[in-house]
């Protein structure tokens, strides 16, 4: 049995201000993205210039802040928050959404889209091998904040956290790190890497994360306020369903 460190969650205080581990991760899910879409442009491997990846990036960032939080507030707490409307703003006290901010990215890449006057299933294509380090960024900050822990456990490894309780617990905010982070940003550069047939590598994100993600949600404890739904399933796997059939339909029509 293994205690969790409890890392401090504010890295480094500055007077009022304070610098705390997630927002720096999400600092480095952005840096990650631009150098891994710069070095796609260096490669010949992309739809756009090094100019136009600075919009990409600005659309991105909107993209995951506002869908996150609104995907928060509508899947997950849409209760509380009509009851405290002006708590959805308050993005300070957690409360993020992945297939919310995944929603979100996918709208500001078709603004970016047209505003360029690119394809967006060929922009879309060129945008999913970058994401999965920032996923993984993400699930390192839940990590070092003790928080979106793991189920109960007897395996040697079991992980004590601060407020779960006494008895130890998966680790899981590592095993979805290693999972939708790392092993799904290896199986997309990989595939990416020689051209595609358009919306295929978009396709395989689809169904990696969904399935990978899918896979991780049954070493995750669920929400406290929701429980296991319907067949015993979480919420994150009830949303993850719909990214894999989506993604087998399309990966399958762009064979056609």
């Amino acid at each position: 049995m293994l205690l969790h460190p409890n890392f401090d969650p504010v890295l480094l205080s500055l007077g009022p201000l304070a610098v705390r581990w997630y927002g720096l991760m999400y600092l480095l899910a952005f840096a990650s993205f631009w150098w891994l879409g710069a070095r796609r442009i260096q490669a010949g491997l992309a739809p756009i210039t090094r100019a136009q990846l600075d919009d990409l990036l600005f659309g991105g960032i909107v993209g995951v802040i506002l869908g996150g939080r609104l995907g928060y507030v509508l899947f997950y707490k849409p209760d509380y928050y009509l009851s405290h409307p002006l708590e959805i703003f308050a993005i300070w006290q957690g409360g993020m959404s992945f297939h919310g901010g995944f929603l979100g990215v996918l709208a500001a890449m078709a603004l970016v889209a047209r505003r360029q006057r690119l394809n967006w299933w060929d922009l879309m294509d060129y945008v999913a091998p970058l994401v999965p380090i920032g996923l993984a960024a993400g699930r390192l900050g839940n990590f070092i904040n003790g928080e979106l822990w793991g189920r109960v456990t007897d395996v040697s490894w079991g992980m004590v956290f601060r407020g779960a309780g006494p008895l130890p617990r998966h680790p899981s905010q590592l095993y979805q790190m290693a999972l939708e982070g790392l092993a799904l940003f290896a199986l997309l550069w990989w595939f990416s890497a020689r051209p595609r047939p358009r919306a295929q590598v978009s396709a395989l994100f689809l169904i990696g994360y969904g399935a990978l993600r899918f896979l991780g949600e049954f070493a995750r404890e669920p929400d406290a306020f929701l429980g296991l739904l319907a067949l015993n399933l979480t919420m994150g796997q009830w949303l993850s369903l719909p990214m894999i059939l989506i993604g087998i339909w399309l990966f399958t029509r762009s064979r056609a």
